[in-house]
């Protein structure tokens, strides 16, 4: 595929898709929020990536959505009928929320490796990542109450579930900003290295250990724990116990317990 915004390229089995607006401190416009979804897309439909990074250009991870983006909303909405116009911004709000979902509906693991400024609507992109990491130089705030308005694009609903209610509320009333290692404290990111360089060639290497395991298996794994985040413990349990059913019985099962009696890597399809 071909972006304008984005560049993605696939290294083996792992997949970079790095923001693409140095220039810009890469803010996410209408163009680039629409080649995140065609990005998802191709990234679960492609068999041989089995991770995808996700990292900025640049200096910065990214300063959130694009000012010129919601300065165009009014127009955008525009209708002599407040209700129709009304309507309208709601699913604009829907429609820009499903980029992000895009992400968690991925098949694939998504590691987000973030440097520098990860504002707004970054903030909102990585925690729909599966996992997290940063240089120390990273700061992430959740800036929306700081310009009057009530993120709308998944923060408030996925982030508590990784830091805890507490300081999700903490962080989204003041639009405080938190540091690499403040961030790894919490329990926003994974890990912390001192470095971009380091960053990104943990994410690598954390990329390439996932992508080595069972694909499959990897994608039950990522389905369950989404699932299990918003449905009880039952709930969960059923759901595995129907996938494990379809799923189990599959040629990575015998191929991993022959590979640990040849003492050698395993070698697993698509």
């Amino acid at each position: 595929m071909t972006f304008e915004r984005l560049a993605v390229d696939l290294d083996g089995t792992v997949a970079t898709i790095v923001l693409n607006r140095p220039d810009k401190a890469n803010a996410i416009d209408h163009a680039m929020w629409h080649e995140i979804r065609a990005a998802m897309r191709w990234l679960d439909e492609t068999p041989a990536a089995r991770v995808g990074v996700i990292r900025g250009a640049g200096k910065q991870f990214t300063a959130g959505i694009d000012l010129a983006l919601l300065g165009a909303i009014q127009a955008q909405i525009a209708d002599a009928c407040d209700g129709r116009a009304r309507e309208k911004l709601r699913r604009l709000i829907l429609d820009l929320q499903d980029t992000l979902t895009s992400i968690e509906r991925c098949r694939k693991p998504v590691i987000a490796a973030i440097h520098g400024a990860c504002i707004g609507g970054g903030v909102d992109l990585v925690t729909a990542c599966d996992i997290r990491l940063c240089s120390a130089d990273a700061v992430f705030s959740i800036r929306e109450i700081e310009v009057g308005m009530t993120a709308d694009l998944g923060t408030l609903q996925r982030l508590p579930a990784l830091i805890g209610d507490g300081m999700a509320r903490e962080l989204a009333y003041t639009g405080r900003n938190v540091d690499g290692r403040e961030a790894r404290e919490i329990r926003l990111v994974n890990r912390c290295y001192d470095t971009h360089e380091a960053l990104l060639a943990g994410a690598r290497e954390l990329a390439a250990t996932i992508a080595a395991r069972s694909p499959l298996s990897v994608r039950g794994a990522k389905e369950m724990i989404t699932y299990a985040r918003d449905h009880s413990v039952a709930d969960g349990l059923n759901h595995v116990a129907t996938w494990n059913a379809a799923m189990l019985l599959s040629a990575d099962l015998p191929e991993a317990l022959l590979a640990m009696r040849e003492k050698r890597p395993p070698r697993f399809p698509d």
